[in-house]
């Protein structure tokens, strides 16, 4: 995976113990780009120790539980088990205290244990899904025919365009995963595209979920989708 000015080839190249910015209903999967306005004072204290070091935050939702976790410091809110490693390939400063940054995503991790920081924000030891640092052999599987219909029928059903110039240049990867992230489904829906096991079944989701809101919206979407 060539992210940025950097490679990361396997888990080696990643570091154990990573800072985790909780985001509720942000979705970041390998390759693609998430923009984020930073201003809480303990991201940005965050974002200053990832530039000055290896340019690596994990996104992570807070639970759906609402459970809590304890830590030396006393409770934190509870996480999701699975987010996604991105890298600091853009950012500005505004001249107000805040950064415009876009993250592009390296791959998925794991949550191990939370470790103590001293920063305000959270870190914790994880284990990185080092199949997403391979090369897109599944591409080839992905039923792009059905993706796109799907596409185009939640389009049509919100009165919304699309520039199908560029979505029919765009590869089945960045395809999925721009859709998946653009995608108006709330954080249930986004954890389930992110934890997908591969291209083909984060596709067949992203199919499942928009067939599910077109029969809930609009009635039977095999209508809709013909």
């Amino acid at each position: 995976m060539h992210v940025g000015n950097a490679r990361y080839l396997g888990p080696q190249d990643l570091p154990d113990i990573i800072p985790v910015f909780p985001l509720t209903g942000a979705l970041l999967l390998p390759g693609a780009q998430l923009p984020l306005n930073i201003f809480e004072p303990r991201y940005i204290a965050m974002f200053d120790d990832a530039l000055a070091g290896d340019r690596l935050i994990g996104i992570v939702q807070p639970s759906f539980s609402g459970g809590r976790s304890d830590i030396a410091s006393g409770p934190v809110p509870a996480l999701c088990q699975v987010g996604c490693i991105g890298r600091i390939t853009s950012f500005a400063e505004t001249g107000d205290g805040r950064y415009i940054t876009s993250l592009t995503g390296v791959c998925r991790f794991r949550l191990f244990a939370e470790v103590a920081g001293t920063r305000g924000y959270r870190r914790f030891r994880i284990g990185p899904f080092g199949a997403d640092l391979e090369g897109p052999e599944d591409e080839g599987l992905v039923d792009r025919e059905a993706l796109l219909a799907a596409f185009r029928a939640y389009l049509d059903a919100n009165k919304l365009e699309a520039d199908w110039e560029s979505v029919e240049r765009a590869s089945n990867r960045t395809l999925v995963n721009s859709m998946a992230m653009m995608s108006p489904y709330g954080p249930a829906e986004k954890q389930a595209l992110l934890e997908a096991p591969d291209l083909k079944t984060r596709a067949e989701t992203l199919i499942a979920i928009t067939e599910i809101v077109l029969a809930r919206n609009f009635g039977d979407p095999d209508n809709i989708l013909q």
